[in-house]
Formats: C-alpha cells, sequence, structure tokens
C-alpha cells in the first residue's frame, strides 16, 4: 500500500508487462537465425565447388576412399573425403597435391 491507497490493479499491470517481456524475448531467442542446433542437410556438388581443394583420387567407394584418406593423414597431409556429383573423391590442398600423388602411389 503506497500512501493509503490499494495498489493491487497497479502491480498486476507491470506483473503483465513483466510476463509480455519475458514472451518476447523467449520468441526471439526461438524464431532467431544462424543459431540452430539442428544440422542443415549437406548439399552435393560438383569437384571444383570445393574452393582451394583440389581432388587427388578418386575411390570407388567410401571404405576405399577413407584407407586413401588415412594414409595420406599418416604422412602430415590434410585430406578430405566427400560425396561429389560424380562419386567419392579425396580431396587436398592445391600446394599438397604432388606430394599426395607420391604418396598414393608408394
Amino acid at each position: 500500500m503506497l500512501g493509503g491507497i490499494n495498489n493491487t490493479l497497479f502491480f498486476t499491470s507491470f506483473a503483465g508487462f513483466a510476463v509480455m517481456g519475458l514472451f518476447i524475448i523467449l520468441l526471439k531467442w526461438a524464431f532467431s537465425r544462424g543459431s540452430s542446433l539442428v544440422e542443415k542437410p549437406k548439399k552435393i556438388g560438383d569437384e571444383d565447388e570445393y574452393g582451394l581443394l583440389k581432388v587427388v583420387a578418386s575411390p570407388s567407394n567410401f571404405i576405399e576412399g577413407e584407407m586413401l584418406r588415412l594414409k595420406l593423414d599418416e604422412h602430415g597431409i590434410k585430406a578430405t573425403l566427400t560425396q561429389t556429383k560424380s562419386g567419392p573423391k579425396v580431396l587436398v590442398f592445391e600446394k599438397e597435391i604432388s606430394v599426395a600423388q607420391a604418396i598414393l602411389r608408394s
């Protein structure tokens, strides 16, 4: 009671504003973009759509590709195995192509 007046309606209206503010914050968080916990579906591209990575091997399946990738990894070459429109490919950086090809031939 402030100043001898019953302020129940006054405090109730502020509680309503507080609840609405909480709803606004919750909905802004729930519908915000860019911070989703759900993984986006992967896009399969052509061999030339991987930026600085270039194709060093074209295995017939993912098991063979993973074996090639691990062989390169043992020799310190960073390699990526990915699915392209023309099948699985092992990709490395352009400056390491000659070294990677020599390792895979041995």
